[in-house]
Formats: C-alpha cells, sequence, structure tokens
C-alpha cells in the first residue's frame, strides 16, 4: 500500500515539473470561461450590426419573439433538436463532445440588450463557420419575475431560429443548466472549403 501512495507521489511530483515554465494554469473555479470579456466598443458595435441587419431577411433579428414565453425553472435542462436531426449527433451535443468555438455571456443584460447580443453573437458565429458554441444564460431571477427570464428567453428564441439545429443544456464544466450548447446549421461553402 505505501508503495502505491510512494508512486502516487513521484507521478505528481513528475507532472508538475513538466508543468513548470509552461502556460498552463491550475483551475481555481468552477465557472464557464467563454474567453475574454468583448469591450463596451465591441458590444456596442455588435448591437448595431444586430439592428442594421434587421432590415436583411437573412438576418435573426426579425425571426425572434419579443412576446410571452413559458417560464423555465432554474434547475430545469433545456432541449431542443430538429426532427431529422441524427440521434448520434444530438447524443455528443448533450455529452459536451463536440468541442464549442466560441461563447457569449449574457449576465447583466436586459432582455433587449440579450436578445441583441445573441442575435449578433450567432451571426458572427456563422459567419466565422462555428459548428457549436455556448450561450451562458444564467438561472437567476430576473425582477419581479418569478423564474429565470433569460434562461427563458433563450429557450424561445433558439427554437425559432432556422440556423439553430439543436441545443441542450451544458455539462457542468461549461456552466451546467446556466448555459447552453447550440449546434449551428452548416452552409454550402463550409463543406466546399
Amino acid at each position: 500500500m505505501t508503495g502505491n501512495r510512494q508512486t502516487d507521489d513521484d507521478d505528481r511530483t513528475a507532472f508538475r515539473e513538466a508543468m513548470q515554465g509552461s502556460d498552463i494554469r491550475p483551475v481555481h473555479h468552477d465557472r464557464a470561461d467563454t474567453g475574454r470579456m468583448p469591450r463596451r466598443s465591441e458590444l456596442r458595435h455588435r448591437r448595431e450590426a444586430a439592428a442594421s441587419s434587421a432590415n436583411n431577411t437573412t438576418a435573426t433579428s426579425s425571426r425572434t419573439s419579443d412576446g410571452r414565453v413559458d417560464p423555465v425553472r432554474p434547475s430545469e435542462a433545456l432541449m431542443f433538436a430538429l426532427s431529422d436531426l441524427p440521434h448520434r449527433t444530438l447524443s455528443q451535443l448533450k455529452r459536451g463532445a463536440i468541442a464549442w468555438q466560441a461563447g457569449v455571456d449574457l449576465h447583466g443584460y436586459d432582455l433587449e440588450q440579450a436578445r441583441a447580443e445573441l442575435e449578433a453573437f450567432l451571426h458572427e458565429a456563422r459567419a466565422n463557420r462555428a459548428r457549436c458554441v455556448l450561450v451562458v444564460h444564467g438561472k437567476a431571477w430576473s425582477g419581479a419575475a418569478r423564474y429565470p427570464v433569460i434562461k427563458s428567453h433563450v429557450n424561445a428564441w433558439l427554437r425559432e431560429l432556422p440556423e439553430v439545429l439543436a441545443f441542450c443544456s451544458a455539462q457542468d464544466r461549461d456552466g451546467g443548466t446556466g448555459a447552453v450548447y447550440v449546434l449551428l446549421r452548416r452552409t454550402r461553402e463550409d463543406y466546399v472549403k
């Protein structure tokens, strides 16, 4: 038994020595990291781009509802998939086996800001040929509502967008029921390149 403990200690020491001088750092939290936070000017640019593309027939902003939605519970797992999506692909998405290429955090936004930010983000993700993205919607109650407003609306908005093939609540390492993986439709150009 002591030999196993010594081997474990030797392995840990060897691992720490191998990691010295590298860019790898220990993780001290369990929150999803969607990358750097965009500067205010970038957020304003995204909102303006989403607003200006409203006249474009391929823009997403004219496709999402601003009406009432069915409330979801904070801990409720979200899931949606088109009927013709292969079961294997949906299973991979649910397991977090499809790597997400970009992410957006909607914490701190009011409803209209969150919708504009989500639409601009998805438009940009498709332009960058992203296949899977992470949307962190949170699960806190907003204002007088007795349910998570942003989460409930994201659940409705994503179902309305034709570029969304599927989405489901993320694995705990990526935000759990406070985030969703979104599988985006690929364009014909994505297959050519």
